[in-house]
Formats: C-alpha cells, structure tokens, sequence
C-alpha cells in the first residue's frame, strides 16, 4: 500500500505540489498567529508602560501625624506601616513629611512648605550644600528671588509657636534634575503655590509649628504587575490594600488601576482579534483544500474504478486516496510551521512573559493540528462522495453537474448562514460579536449568488454567441459556465480578494487614524515639555527663540480649573499647529491683548521710581506698585510707604527691574499702613488717593504720564469680592474705598493694569462647566476670578479633545500676575522648525524634559490594539489569496490535458489558431477578473451594510469622525497586487497548454 501511495504522488506531482503549498501558506499563518500574537501583548504592554506618566506607576500612602518626640522614628515607623499594608512584590519607596509654614514677600504674607523626603540630594542639582544639620534648608532660586534672600541667609518665617523662630539657613540653592520621574510624582513635594518647598532634616520637625505634618510613601508598581503577569488581579490588589490602610487610618492613592485596565484591555483586543482572523482563514483553507481534493480526485477517478473491479474495499479505497494526501499535508505542515514561527519572530519579535511564551507555543501547535486534521477530514469527506459512486460513473469524465439539487441546497444554506450571521454582526456592532467577520460573511453571500448568476448567463451567452458567429466569446463563455468547480472557485476567489482589499484598505484607515490622532493629542509636528520658572519665562524664551513666529509656540496644558484649559500663544496658533476642520474657524480665537497693541505704559528699566499723588481724606494709606519682570516672570513690589494728606511728590527705590526687557505694571494696591506683624486691610471709605504721574528716577522720562493715568481703559478693578472703586480722568488715576469692602482684609484693594481685555475670548469644546450654566463663566484657577466669552463652540480642540476651552496664553499670566496656576508647559515645533530651534529654547532658558513627534506618537499607537489585529489581518488576508492563486493553480493545472484534448479536437474541425490560443487564457481571466470585482463588490458592500468602520481605539479614544474605512489608495493598490499575483498564477499554470497551442499541437 505504501508504495501504492507514494507512486500515485509522483505520478500526480504537480497536483501534490498544489496542495502542499496550500498547507504549507495555512501551517505558517496558523504557527505564527498566537506567537504574533502573545509577542504583540508584550509590546503593547511596553509603549503603555514606556509612555505612562509616574502618577500611573506608583502608589502613595498618606497621613497626618505627630511627630512631636521623634520625628526620624515616626517617620520610619510611617514607611513599615504602609509597607506592610501594601501589596507583596512593590518596590521599595520614597518616605517623606510637609507641613506649610507663613513667610512674606513683600508686604503680603505667603505660605511656603517645609518639606523632608528620603533621598532628596539625589535627585536634584545644588547650588551650595545639602541640607545635613538641625535647622538646614534648601530652597529654589525663584522662591529666594521671591522672598529676597539667597545662601547664608535666614528664612524669614512667622510664627505664634512658643518654640520661638524656626530659624532655617538657607545652605543651599535647588532645581529638580528629573521633574518626569517617579521620585518627584507626588505632587504635594512639588509645591504648586507661590513659592516651592523648601526641603530640610526630619530634626526641624520637632518644631511646635511643624510637630503634626502630612505623611507619604510613595512605591513604584513593578511592570510585572501592571501586565497582570501570573493571572495578578492588580486591582483586587489595590483594592484589599486599602481596606487593610484603612484599618491603620491611612489614606492609599493610585491611578495604576486604569494602566492595568488599558493593558488587560489591549491584551484581550489583540488576541481576540488575531483569533477570530486566524479561524477565518482556517476555515478558508480548509475549502481550497476541499477544492484542490475535489480538482485533483478526476485524476483518480479511473483508479478508483479499477479498485472496485479489483475487489477492494471502501475502507481500502479510502486509505489509499487518503494516503495521497498525507504526504503533502504532512510536507505542508513540515515546511510551514517553522517558516510561520521565523516570520512572527521577525514582525512581533520575541514573547516577552515566559508564561505567554509557553502558551503561544501551545496554541501554535494547536492552529498547526487543526490545520493538518482538518485538511484531513475535508479531504476524507470529498473521496468518501467520490469513491461512493458507481464503477460506470467513475469511467466517465467529471461533468458539471447542472442541474443538480444538492449543490444548489447546499449554496442555499450557506446563504442563510450568511445572511443571518450578518443580521447578527450588525447587531453586535463592527466589533464585537460576528463583528469582525462581516467582510467574510458578506463575500460568502456574494460569491455564491455572483457565481449562480455568471454561470447561467454564462451558458445563455455563450450558445447564443457560438450561433451568431463570435466563437471567442461563446466559447470563453460556454469554458466558464460548463467547466467543473468553476462556481467553487468563483466563490473562494471573491471570499479571498474581498478579505484582502478589506485588510489592505483597512491597515491603510487605521494608520491615517493613528496619524490624526497623534496630530490631535499632541497639538503640533513636534511638542517639548519643557520646564520653567512660570508663564511670563516660557513665553518670552519661545519668543526670542522664534522672533519671527512660524517655527515655536509656547503652551501651557492647565488641568487646575473646573475645566480643562490649553493656554496657546495665540498669534502664532495658526502658523504652528495643523488646523483642523473641528476645531473650528482658524481665526475664531482673537488676539486676546489690548486693543491698541500695546500694554499700559512703556517698561520699568531703572532702579528707582518717582511718584507723584494725592490723598483726599482722613485716614492714612498706604500704596504699593506692583511689577513684573517679563523676561523671569518674577514679581518686584514697589512700597510707596503710607502717603500724607495732600499732594506729594514719593520717591522709591526698585530692585529687579534692571534687566532687559524691564517690568511691566501689574497692579496699584490701596491699603492701610502696615502693622506690627506686616498685615495690612482694606482702606477706609472716606479716602481717595489719585494717582498723578510716575517716572523712572527723579527727573527721567514718564512711565505713566497724564494721558495714560486718566484713560480709564486702561485700568480696571478686581474681579474678586468688593472691588475698589477706580476712576480715571483729567490726567490722574483714583482710587478709593468701595462701602462694602472697608475694614476687610485684602478684599477690595487692588486697581489693575488693564492690559488684558475682559471676559477672555475662549474656543469651548463640549459642554460648559456647571457653574457656567447657573451663573457667570469664570475661570479660578489664575488667582482673581477670570470671566470668559466663548467666540465659538467646536467638535474638538488639539490636545483637549471634545471636552475643553482653549484661551490665550499672554492673557493668562497677564491676569495671573505672581500666581502660579500650575500646569504642563509646552513648546509646540511647526513642521518645518529649523533643527537648531531645540538648541535656542535650551540657551534662552529652558529645560527640555520630554520630546515627542507626531511620528513617534503614531508609531507607539501602532504598538496598541487595534493596529496589531489589523497588521496580522493584512497577513491573514494575504495568505487568503495566495491560497486563492493556489486553488486557481489547481483548477487549471487539471484542466490542461482535457483542455488541450478539446482544443485539438476544434482546430481539426477548422478552429483558427489565433481563437483557440485567446479562448485558452480569456476563460482563467474571466474568472480571475468576475473574482476580483466581486471581491471588491462584496468589501463595498461589507461597510455598508454592517456598519463597518475603522477598528475602534482600545481606550476608546473618539474624538475625531474615524477616516473611511477602505482607504482608497491602498484599496486601488491591492486591487492591482491581487490582479498581479492571480494573473502570473494562472500564467504559469496556463503557460504549457497555450505554447502547445500557439505552435499548432492539440495535445501536449
């Protein structure tokens, strides 16, 4: 039997070859998907893991505590009780203690925290010493600029406490060497006030003022963790720590759950996806396969006959065809699964997690097996039909069988198969459920109607074409309605090429997705993080940078307010970012600086300033200047001292102003003199101070002349509270005591510069802030309320999405003066930015902590699901039709010798050469081309009538409509790939018929 069989292989090598290449192309898709799969996971879990801020990768506990007898101990105690409450496996953490203590800058009293935390030196650059001994600080060179001291220097603090004054030397000068690492995540040791925290030994907190700070410890969660290596339910985890905290009074925060969420999620996205195109195409080879053994078994059919005369049994019979097909099955599968597993390693690379690595092994295996037992029954099942039929059915030649029903009782349930697993899949939506195998279900439905359909106006045509005379087309047609298998192979083509002009046309879609979601999220081309000092800094270094405004905008992302706010440089929004249709008019968003171009009155560049007043009234008051340098953004105070009755003419000296470009007025605040602990109130009603002149020196030119001071749009009150009363005209600026304020502390105080008009014009996305609906919009976050007037409502907004407001930049740090409203600063590069620009930002000041490109941004996306499904469907469909050219391969390989049967018979009858040689290739183009536009026909079709579209983001990122789901151009270009690769098929497997042809034979 054995030599039967292999002697039956050589005999039939080119129809064995056949199929062993149609097992093979299965055996590498299936060896390759889990292990694609599985190594994708682990991919996508590292650009999650790679690109996720520090507050997702740790875990802090918190707590208020006394540390009166020994602040070292309870601190150590601190950090064991939250380890031990803690999750097994977490790294060891950072312990750390704050409690905020009164100074004063100037003349207003400001709260600055005084803060310890393990390790603190090494994660930060000294100017001067680490603090080591008793009564040693550290602070930042803006808040010694603030409070007008510097190393050596003692940091003034009030106190009430009878320890008497903390008395803290500063030794030294600080700046945060790692802003984006997970040392400094915890955001109550970045400060966020108007000064930022000063960093000391746990001794000083023995100190009755200091004796009860806030606790934390903070530990980084292990990368094993957040995959959920092992089956961890981090979650669950975080979960029971807590309760267990709890019970100690300990307060557990993270926002590690939602990046655990996100990778679990991507991680079921990604298998999912690579299974359900994985069982497509299995199922799709096992009917070329089908195909091929029902091509292949006319060869056999004489042999069959022969055993049955013979006297050998079914069971015989059956193990010899079966045999037959063994050898290349097995071959295909030899050949395959390696070849499978080198191109998964080559595209995903290695499977990170030996857990994953072990059961990517054991499903490869198990894809291998149900390709090489499935390929078995399917072909047992068609030499079961025909080794049943009778010895004289066996004798003749295969016809076609028209007008049989169980072919047409089979296409009719595969129909309703189609049609109700579509129904299904649309109900389910595009992906979920039968989602995903729409494009195939449809093609089924397609091919097979498509196939009915040619094949008797096939047959129709083609008599009536012999019958009037054009034999090339009645016998291409008479060929494709009458030749056996055609309509299988019709469908399985249209299956095939609409399945890979859905992949192609959809790894085309999910691209440009991923490509205008990264051109949204990042706001421009290129985006710097960068660090500085405030707002005022980062605008004036982008600035100078950037003179000309076409390559650098400096933003600000303010997450502070009740809504979230992108603070842009407004003039040069346009000429930097890509502006896109949804985010509205380009020019909706007006310059929001004054009306006439310029501030309020020309810079403060001298060391002293002049005053020229008068106070009305009986009550003595006290004014001051307040200034800010707009280069450093830092604020210089400007005393006048308290002015006597009358007219008068102060002199006052200004340190910080010096520099280039000067200072900029800020605000005149009106207010009683100062007491024995510095604090002032509010003036009394009854008083007016008005304003006369102001210069630099005693005899230098004007900053504030008469025109100036009596223009009373150029000044306004505050927003918040009872607001000064301010008045301007005949040449003076006057200011007195609204009724409602006198006697309150520092309510009603201030007369500002009114450099900024108000409300700011703002771009909303989304719905307004509550309170905005109830009341009055305005924003709180940059120190005195804020009113906005939304220019115009969008569909979205860079970087916000479909929910934010977006308000100009100048406007913001105009408004919030000294205030620090927090928030991420930016740098947005224009496309075509220069490549020195990175440099100029650095020299102008600023501190590059993050560089990302729309480029990278794209890419790491295309590590996450849906991009991975989608690149191994592009695999997946690609192997469909090159087993789709395999069967075509088949189909004409057998066709060849009664073809060639056929046509030798017709030239003898007087058939020209020329008619017999187009009819030998136009029946294969036929076929190839009613294939390729039913294929795209039924992926047109999938679209519309599931719904289909662009695979949804794992993290259900919708901001932007998603792009057409079949990208055009790359639909075009596989349209043609799958003419190429199914035309040279059928060419080469056509190729010995038409050269016997053209050189006159009729046989080979």
């Amino acid at each position: 039997m054995l030599a039967l069989v292999f002697g039956a292989v050589r005999t039939r090598a080119a129809q064995m070859l056949t199929i062993l290449v149609l097992t093979m192309l299965a055996a590498a898709v299936a060896a390759a998907g889990p292990w694609y799969g599985f190594a994708a996971v682990g991919d996508a879990a590292g650009a999650y893991l790679t690109t996720a801020p520090a507050a997702q990768r740790t875990v802090t506990v918190a707590n208020r505590v006394d540390v009166r007898d020994d602040p070292r101990a309870r601190l150590d105690r601190f950090v064991q009780e939250s380890r031990a409450g803690l999750p097994a496996g977490l790294a060891d953490g950072v312990g750390g203690m704050l409690w905020p203590v009164s100074t004063r800058s100037g003349a207003a009293a400001v709260s600055m925290p005084v803060a310890y935390r393990d390790g603190f030196c090494d994660h930060v650059r000294i100017e001067g010493a680490c603090p080591s001994a008793d009564r040693e600080v550290a602070i930042t060179r803006e808040t010694a600029q603030r409070l007008g001291i510097g190393v050596g220097d003692v940091l003034p603090t009030q106190t009430t406490s009878a320890d008497g004054p903390l008395g803290l030397r500063v030794v030294g000068l600080y700046a945060i060497t790692d802003p984006a690492g997970t040392y400094w995540n915890n955001s109550m040791f970045r400060g966020g006030g108007v000064l930022d925290p000063g960093f000391t030994t746990p001794a000083v907190f023995a100190h009755n003022d200091l004796r009860t700070p806030n606790m934390a410890y903070d530990a980084v969660v292990p990368d094993a963790m957040l995959r959920g290596d092992g089956g961890l339910d981090l979650a669950a985890e975080i979960s029971a720590a807590d309760r267990r905290l709890g019970s100690s009074q300990l307060r557990l925060t993270t926002r590690a759950g939602p990046l655990a969420e996100a990778i679990a999620r991507d991680r079921f996205t990604i298998l999912n996806g690579v299974l359900t195109t994985g069982v497509q195409l299995l199922i799709l080879t096992w009917f070329a396969v089908g195909l091929a053994g029902w091509y292949t078994s006319r060869d056999r059919r004489a042999d069959a006959a022969l055993l049955k005369l013979r006297g050998v049994g079914r069971f015989g019979r059956l193990r010899l065809a079966w045999g037959q097909h063994l050898v290349p099955l097995t071959g295909g599968v030899l050949l395959g699964a390696p070849a499978g597993y080198l191109l998964a390693r080559l595209l995903a690379g290695p499977v990170p997690v030996s857990a994953d690595r072990d059961l990517a092994v054991l499903a490869s295996a198990a894809a291998v097996a149900a390709v090489l037992i499935g390929g078995l029954i399917v072909l047992a099942a068609v030499e079961t039909v025909v080794l049943g039929r009778p010895v004289a059915v066996l004798l003749r030649p295969a016809g076609t069988e028209r007008g049989a029903w169980r072919p047409a009782v089979a296409d009719l349930l595969l129909l309703v198969v189609a049609a109700a697993a579509i129904y299904q899949a649309r109900s389910d939506g595009p992906d979920d459920g039968l989602g995903p195998a729409a494009p195939a279900l449809v093609a089924l439905a397609v091919g097979l109607i498509l196939a009915r359909l040619l094949g008797r106006a096939a047959d129709r045509g083609g008599g009536a074409a012999l019958r009037a005379g054009r034999l090339r087309t009645g016998l291409t047609a008479l060929r494709f309605s009458r030749a056996p298998g055609t309509d299988r192979v019709l469908t399985l083509l249209v299956v095939a090429v609409a399945l890979f002009l859905t992949a192609a046309g959809g790894w085309g879609a999910e691209a440009e997705a991923r490509r205008e979601r990264s051109g949204t999220e990042l706001g421009a081309s290129r985006v710097l993080t960068v660090e500085a000092a405030n707002r005022t800094a980062l605008l004036h270094a982008v600035r100078g940078a950037d003179p000309g405004g076409r390559e650098a905008m400096a933003a600000v992302h303010n997450r502070d307010d009740d809504i979230e706010i992108l603070e842009v440089d407004t003039a040069r929004l346009a000429a930097v970012t890509g502006w896109r249709p949804e985010y509205g008019p380009a020019g909706a968003l007006p310059s929001a600086v004054a009306a006439d171009g310029r501030p309020t009155a020309p810079p403060v560049t001298g060391d002293r300033l002049t005053l020229t007043a008068r106070r009305d009234g009986p009550a003595e008051l006290a004014l001051v200047l307040r200034l800010q340098h707009e280069a450093t953004g830092l604020p210089v105070t400007v005393p006048f001292g308290t002015l006597r009755a009358g007219a008068q003419t102060v002199s006052a000296p200004v340190t910080g102003c010096a520099a280039a470009p000067g200072c900029r007025i800020v605000r005149w605040e009106l207010t009683t003199p100062p007491g024995p602990e510095g604090r002032v109130g509010a003036p009394p009603a009854g008083t007016t101070v008005s304003v006369l002149g102001l210069r630099l020196g005693d005899t230098g030119p004007a900053v504030l002349d008469g025109a100036a001071l009596g223009d009373i749009a150029r000044w306004r009150a505050g927003t918040g509270g009872a607001a000064l009363d301010v008045t301007a005209g005949d040449g003076a600026l006057r200011m007195a005591a609204d009724s409602t304020s006198a006697g309150q502390d520092q309510v009603g105080v201030e007369a500002w510069a009114a450099d900024t008009p108000l409300p700011l014009p703002a771009l909303l996305a989304g719905a307004p802030p509550a309170d905005w609906q109830e009341g009055e919009a305005l924003l709180t976050a940059y120190g005195e309320p804020a009113p906005v007037q939304v220019s115009a409502v969008v569909a979205a907004l860079p970087r916000l999405g479909r929910a934010g407001l977006i308000i100009d930049l100048d406007a913001a740090r105009r408004i919030a003066a000294e205030t620090d409203p927090g928030g991420a600063y930016q740098v947005w590069l224009a496309a075509g930015a220069r490549p020195g620009i990175v440099a100029d930002l650095t020299a102008a000041g600023l501190t590059v902590t993050a560089d990302d490109t729309v480029t990278a941004h794209t890419a790491r996306l295309g590590a996450q699901a849906p991009a991975v499904a989608v690149r191994f469907g592009l695999i997946a469909g690609t192997a469909a039709l090159l087993l789709a050219a395999a069967t075509v391969a088949v189909g004409a390989t057998v066709d060849r010798r009664s073809l060639a049967e056929q046509f030798a018979a017709l030239r003898d009858q007087g058939l020209s050469r020329r008619v017999a040689v187009t009819t030998g290739w136009a029946g294969a183009a036929a076929l190839i081309l009613a294939g390729l536009l039913g294929g795209l026909l039924a992926a047109l079709l999938a679209v519309h009538v599931t719904g289909r579209t662009v695979p949804r983001f794992a993290d259900g990122w919708a901001v932007l409509d998603p792009p057409d789901p079949l990208n055009p151009v790359t639909t075009v270009l596989a349209l043609v790939a799958a003419l190429a690769v199914l035309g040279l098929t059928a060419w080469a497997a056509l190729s010995p018929l038409l050269r016997a042809l053209r050189a006159g034979e009729g046989r080979r």
